[in-house]
């Protein structure tokens, strides 16, 4: 099979990767690696990925890192990507804006819930950190809540890579220990991904 993905499978962005192929209608071989497995700096990686981290894509001879850049690779060279990442330049823009957002906005206020949650012990939680986090996440979600209001989508009225990252966050957001404000227009989106073959395969689990 000449289609590798390393990387864990609880990671979120590996999970990015592994949706998208699923909604390709990919085959791959998926290489546990990172976290519990190690590996990161392992020379032989190293040399496939120079920060050590994962996911990391190789489709023949062709190596590629980076979560986001990975799903516009595949899709751009697969005949099925054009209805997940679409030519057109402004349609592509609209796309590659929440993409983008979800990296540098979104992700991280979601990523301190996570660490602060999961992965400290209780009595060694910053709470006054994390209340701080978790109101800064609220009002993103906000955000994503009034798109959602306008389009069934983020990029528009069809799924498209932009719902991806943010919606493997939005299922993480209502699984967290905590109290939230309802956002119907972002509940009913992620009712929708729910659906989702690549979603209940790789997403739906739980949070670590």
């Amino acid at each position: 099979m000449s289609l590798k993905i390393w990387g864990r499978a609880n990671s979120l962005n590996v999970q990015k990767v592994l949706w998208c192929s699923t909604e390709l209608g990919l085959e791959f071989e998926r290489i546990d690696w990172a976290g519990e497995f190690g590996g990161n700096d392992d020379p032989a990686y190293r040399a496939l990925h120079p920060h050590g981290k994962v996911p990391t894509l190789q489709d023949g001879d062709v190596t590629v890192w980076e979560s986001n850049t990975i799903q516009r690779y595949l899709c751009s060279t697969r005949a099925a990507g054009a209805a997940l990442y679409p030519a057109d330049p402004a349609a592509r823009a609209a796309v590659e804006s929440w993409m983008d957002w979800q990296l540098a906005g979104l992700n991280p206020s979601m990523v301190a819930l996570l660490l602060g949650y999961y992965r400290t012990p209780e009595e060694k939680r910053n709470h006054a950190a994390l209340a701080a986090s978790q109101a800064q996440a609220q009002d993103l979600w906000r955000i994503v809540d009034d798109q959602l209001s306008k389009r069934p989508f983020l990029g528009g009225t069809s799924f498209t890579i932009a719902d991806i990252g943010t919606g493997i966050q939005a299922y993480r957001w209502y699984e967290y220990p905590i109290e939230r404000r309802p956002l119907p227009h972002l509940e009913r989106w992620l009712h929708s991904l729910r659906e989702r073959r690549g979603f209940q395969r790789y997403v739906d689990g739980p949070v670590s």
